[in-house]
Formats: structure tokens, sequence, C-alpha cells
């Protein structure tokens, strides 16, 4: 879901003191998704003599990158260990659901530590409410054992970290259409939460050609068909970032090419648990989903 106006936030530079796809089927019609303003940001002063800089949206499903130190020896985001290029550069994934505050810290030559903590402005999610309709049926256990093993081949493609720089390109969107459904949307099925929406989904007829959003490599390209996702396509885009392309009719690459921005990878479909023909693009870093209209032009 993408916030109306207000436009992209500029960069932000913080001084340095010594981290499933489609939702369950219903029965009946429900209204598509809204969008809803994310909240402002207060201005941010920057500073010539700043130890580590930050620059992107800082909300909720965003993708901020940064500038480490010079001589930074390790760097840990909410707890976790993430990659620094050789040049300094990185990228922090914030999840749909992350809390008010993040906190960054930075190993240095010596031993020195640095830490800050910033704050992660909230999002107002649609949230719809069928109090008189079941979540689902119960899955037989022969469709939980495929799902476990479907799981298994997704988290063993996103652990491979091939080296790639497309995290450091603009994002470019895969197909345009309409967008059906973003990121963050969540039914209550009498009252009980669903799976959030993971993705954007983008609505086209089937066989419409779909390109890579940033250079890559492909990390999964089905077969087999996945009993959710459909023919499911994943592109890693390096140091963590990686793209999942569902429901598609047909995929265009293998597992280990590499990929270029703009080059066509496959086509739109319906497979999988799809009502129609539509892409849902996904973008993970590490375990945080991001929401991928955050980090694309608005469509045209």
């Amino acid at each position: 879901m993408r916030p109306t106006g207000g436009g992209r936030f500029g960069p932000i530079a913080l001084t340095l003191m010594a981290g499933s796809c489609a939702p369950p089927p219903s029965p009946q019609p429900v209204p598509a998704p809204l969008r809803v303003e994310a909240a402002a940001l207060p201005p941010v002063a920057s500073y010539a003599d700043h130890d580590f800089a930050l620059s992107g949206r800082m909300i909720q499903g965003g993708l901020l990158t940064g500038t480490a130190p010079a001589d930074t020896r390790a760097l840990v985001f909410d707890g976790k260990p993430i990659r620094v290029a050789p040049d300094g550069r990185f990228i922090i994934g914030l999840d749909r659901d992350h809390p008010a505050s993040a906190l960054i810290e930075a190993t240095l030559d010596g031993g020195r530590g640095l830490r800050q903590r910033f704050a992660i402005a909230p999002r107002e999610w649609d949230i719809q409410s069928l109090p008189t309709l079941p979540r689902g049926t119960t899955p037989t256990p022969e469709f939980v054992r495929r799902r476990a093993a479907e799981q298994a081949m997704i988290a063993a493609a996103r652990a491979i970290n091939p080296a790639t720089d497309g995290w450091r390109q603009t994002f470019r969107w895969p197909v345009t259409g309409r967008v059906s459904g973003h990121f963050g949307s969540q039914r209550i099925y009498a009252g009980e939460p669903g799976a959030y929406h993971s993705g954007t989904d983008i609505a086209r007829g089937a066989g419409t050609p779909v390109a890579a959003p940033a250079d890559g490599v492909v990390i999964l390209a089905s077969p087999p068909t996945f009993s959710i996702e459909g023919n499911l396509l994943l592109i890693d885009h390096g140091m963590g970032l990686n793209s999942a392309f569902l429901h598609l009719s047909r995929i265009d690459v293998k597992a280990g090419d590499r990929v270029r921005q703009g080059q066509v990878v496959g086509a739109i479909g319906m497979t999988g648990r799809a009502t129609g023909p539509h892409l849902h693009w996904g973008l993970k870093w590490n375990e945080a989903r991001i929401d991928p209209e955050l980090l694309v032009a608005p469509m045209r």
C-alpha cells in the first residue's frame, strides 16, 4: 500500500555515539484495499561530520540505504548482523510490523562501538473485518506435508546469497497495470486474523511479459508448481534483498542465471492460488517483508 501524497523523504543523516502470498479465498466479494497515508516524519538535520548516514523511508515496510564509517568492522541492526559492501554501503529493511524504533550498532577498528536508535513511523493498514466468515477449512495432512516441503525449498533458495549489485539500483515496475492488491492489507475472519498481504498485485492479461525490476541472480524457478504461489520465480538482488514473482504462466529463466534490469523473465498467469490473471510481486530483505511500491516511481 503506497502512502498518498508527500513524495519521497529526503536523505536523513544520523550522528552516532562512542535487523505469504495471497490471502485465504473468500466466497464473497471484498472491496479493493484502500490507500492510506503514512505518518509524516519530522525534519531531521544533516551534519557535515556525521559518522553514519541513512536515506530512504523510515516507515514500516520501507527500505533504507546507508554508508558506514570507513573503519567499520561489524554492523548490527536490531540485534542481528548485516552485511556491509567494500565501499561501506548497506541496506536495512523495515518489516510491515516493525516497532516504533530501531537500533543500529557498529564495531570499529580497535573495538570502539557506535550505536544509534532512530524512530520508525507507523502505517495504517487496510484491515477488513468479515465477522460472519470463517478463516477457512482445516488443511489436510497431505497439504501440510507438501507445504512444508515447498517452504523448505524457498528458504534454501533465499539462503544462497549470490554476489550481485542490483540492490544499488532504482527499482522499476516489473509490469504495469491496475494495482489490485496493496502490501499490508489484511482480513479478520470471525475475529481471527488472516495473513497480511505480503506484496503488490498487478492485474493484467495472461501472457503479459514480466521484467526484472533490478539486476540480480535467479535463485529459484519453477517447476515444481507450488500449491499457493503457482509458478514461482525468485530473483536475488544482493545484500539479502530478493524479489518473488507468483502465479506466472511461464518462466523464461533458470536457477543460476544472471538477469539485467528490464529483462523479460516470465509472463503473467493465474497458477497456484489465484482467482484471475495477475502478478504478485513480493520483496524481502532477510526476514523483513518490504512494500514494493515504496521502491518504485508512481506508475504511469
